[in-house]
């Protein structure tokens, strides 16, 4: 089974939310502050630290969001929006399915907006789903909060002078996950494909390949120039070569960790040869431990190379 990971506080909040009023002890979403950041022309980035980054248009044709953070905190992403602008909130678009991106679609929905994601996102919203690293399990979506309108490899909305392409890559973070382009506005939003400083999620149990993160990141480089604003899932906004540096060092992890493998050893057995350790002061200081990263990245390896056999 590997390491169990220490749930991290954007996971917690969702299991604490979804378990009702008797967790009392769980995150303050009272004391949260949604902080909105201009990154292009016509698009902000709202960011809180307890939840998945926001991206917005807002423009005359209304407000368009890609994610939309906790149920909990709707209230402050709406008044944070009214900042922004006073025209109706239109569309949102999930990056993946998991509720500290999507935990909001209920509300907004509710409310009018139209909600697009990828075929897979509404699939595993509609359903139980257990996300074996956190021992989390999670009841499927409200109608509400489904995704009204979903693809299969990519969208398009002409909105706010802007064309906003969002395009599904293969297994990655998850099974369902999409790169959101503002090409008017120059920025792209990674949605979990890109953790800013960090090492990055693969969520095994909800398709995710380390492999196909890999291959989704090098498809956001091939868009990206010097000048491109980046909107990560989570951590600080991101240049191109911030985006090329988290590539390089998942190439590393992967270069160094296969080699293990064919030598025999388990996912456990990589992790403790420690094959990250000159890597994790830099990467290592977020929410996963350097061990709990390589055992997934082992893993997600390992049943890639049977798969191939």
């Amino acid at each position: 089974m590997g390491h169990r990971l220490v749930v991290p506080t954007f996971f917690l909040a969702a299991a604490l939310a979804l378990a009702g009023p008797a967790s009392a002890q769980g995150p303050d979403f009272e004391k949260v502050q949604v902080r909105a950041e201009k990154v292009g022309e016509g698009v902000w980035a709202l960011m809180s630290g307890a939840g998945g980054n926001i991206g917005v248009s807002a423009g005359a044709d209304g407000v368009f969001l890609v994610d939309d953070e906790w149920a909990p905190l709707t209230p402050k992403v709406k008044a944070a929006v009214a900042a922004i602008s006073d025209r109706p909130l239109r569309f949102i678009l999930n990056t993946h399915w998991h509720p500290d991106h999507s935990g909001g679609n209920e509300n907004l929905g509710e409310a009018g907006a139209l909600i697009v994601a990828h075929d897979n996102v509404r699939r595993r919203m509609s359903t139980d789903q257990f996300i074996e690293a956190f021992g989390m399990k999670v009841p499927p979506s409200p109608e509400k909060a489904l995704p009204v309108v979903t693809f299969d490899n990519a969208v398009t909305l002409h909105v706010n002078g802007d064309d906003i392409q969002a395009f599904h890559v293969p297994p990655a973070h998850t099974d369902g996950d999409s790169i959101v382009h503002f090409r008017r506005a120059d920025v792209i939003h990674m949605g979990d494909l890109f953790l800013a400083g960090m090492y990055p999620f693969v969520d095994l149990t909800s398709g995710g390949s380390f492999e196909g993160l890999i291959a989704a990141v090098d498809r956001a480089l091939a868009l990206a120039g010097e000048k491109t604003r980046i909107i990560p899932g989570h951590g600080p906004l991101a240049t191109r070569a911030d985006l090329r540096a988290y590539r390089d060092m998942m190439v590393t992890v992967r270069d160094r960790v296969r080699p293990l493998l064919q030598a025999g050893k388990t996912p456990a057995e990589v992790a403790t040869a420690k094959p990250t350790a000159d890597l994790d002061p830099k990467w290592g200081q977020g929410f996963l431990k350097p061990d709990q990263f390589v055992d997934i990245v082992a893993r997600s390896l390992a049943a890639e190379a049977k798969t191939r056999r």
